[in-house]
This record gives structure tokens, sequence and C-alpha cells, in this order.
């Protein structure tokens, strides 16, 4: 049959496929420079991992480095016995390296490293699949902005806009007067979006997040820290968590 004359797409741009191999090259050596270039490592390990809060993180130590993901690599970098290891000692923190962990390298006191992890807990709205830190309810009667977080005198009436995506969502209000309405029986206070421990879905997640209750919180909790000058490695206690050595 005679090729077809039709018109047919063609791409002008290009897409290159990542390297993978050169990109566990780099972050190897990036490592083993780091291990003699700053003075302290530090293993950390984050808690509902949040990009926006992580790049903070790298903002707030541009003279540093920080690495976090590809831990079989890290631990490659770091040694896993005294005859690999890039740095004396360096090999007892491999342990340390599985789940959300990464590295930071840094010349700051450690002190001052420390008391920043300690202050630097931002909280975020929650994710479908998680559990609830707390319990979340909207109050009965007049249906306000931010459902009884503040106090009224501060709040404001929810939008009537928002009522019919409200009562898609499971929540039984209605408009009265171009003001949305929640109205149950008299012996219930409100409506129950969640109960503290309960696993959340993603109707609940959105609830929350159109009331503005942030109830996660993300944290980067320090495992370990390494002192190039001494070799020395410190197991650190965050928050009640102990890591043995």
């Amino acid at each position: 049959m005679p090729r077809s004359k039709r018109a047919r797409v063609v791409h002008e741009s290009k897409t290159t496929k990542k390297d993978h191999k050169e990109q566990t090259r780099r972050l190897y050596a990036n490592i083993r420079e780091c291990l003699e270039e700053y003075d302290t490592m530090f293993v950390f390990a984050v808690d509902n991992m949040r990009n926006t809060y992580l790049k903070d993180v790298r903002t707030e130590f541009a003279d540093s480095r920080v690495f976090f993901g590809k831990t079989k690599v890290m631990a490659v970098a770091l040694g896993s016995n005294p005859e690999t290891e890039a740095a004396p000692n360096v090999h007892r923190l491999t342990p340390y390296l599985a789940g959300a962990v990464g590295l930071l390298f840094t010349s700051r006191p450690a002190e001052s490293v420390i008391n920043y992890f300690e202050n630097f807990r931002p909280m975020d709205f929650a994710r479908a699949g998680t559990e609830a830190t707390r319990s979340f309810m909207i109050p009965n009667g007049l249906v306000y902005s931010r459902a009884g977080e503040i106090a009224t005198e501060q709040d404001e009436p929810i939008s009537h806009t928002m009522e019919p995506a409200l009562r898609k969502l499971g929540v039984p209000t209605r408009l009265v007067k171009g003001k949305v309405m929640l109205e149950l029986t008299e012996d219930q206070e409100g409506y129950q979006v969640c109960k503290e421990g309960e696993t959340l879905d993603s109707r609940q997640t959105t609830l929350m997040k159109m009331f503005g209750v942030t109830s996660s919180e993300f944290k980067v909790d320090l495992k370990a820290q390494w002192s190039r000058s001494t070799g020395e490695i410190k197991i650190l206690e965050q928050n009640g968590m102990e890591v043995d050595a």
C-alpha cells in the first residue's frame, strides 16, 4: 500500500532521559567531598514530609549541604565498616540510613543547628491516609469560616457560595436568607468531621482544609552527629525519641 500523505505531528522538543548511574556517582562523590570539607555531619529523619518546608531548610542552610533520599547510595558513600569508611567512625551511622532520612553537612556550631530544628515545626494540612492528631467538629447553627477554631467575634460567616460544596462533602447544611446554617438535632453539638486517632480520608482532609484546620506537623529529628575533627559520634535524643548506639 502507498504511504499515507496525511499530516503527521512532529515533536520539535526532545526530553533527555536522566542518567541514573551518573546521578549515583555524583551523589557518592559529593558526600565524600563534604566529609572532608565540613566540620559536622548530622543524620536526620523527616516526619510528615513536605517539599516546601524542606526547601526552607535548604535555604536556611545555604552555606551547608543537605542530601535527602537514595539511602543506599549514602550508606555506600559513608562506608559499611572501618575498611571501607570514608572518614573515621562514619560507618557507625549507616544503620540509621533507612526510611525518610538525609544527611546535613555544616560548619556551623552544633548547638545552633540543634536549636534551629527544635524550633522549626511548621503546621500544615493533614493528608488522606494519615492519623488524625486532633478532633474537629463544625458547631451547630450559623457556620463560620473557622468553624469555632477562633472566637466568633474574630471570625466571619462562611460564604454562601461554599454551601453546595459542604453538602457534597456530607455536611447537612442549608441556606437561610443567604446564611449557611448547620441544623442538627438538639442533642448534637455539631457535625463531627474527625476524631483524634482515626485514619483520615480525602473527604475529611478536604473539610479540614476548607476551614483552615492544620493538624500535621512537619519536623526534622536529628538522629546522630559526627565531628570531623575528633571522629566522635553522638546519638541524639529529640522529643523523647532515644536512638541506641
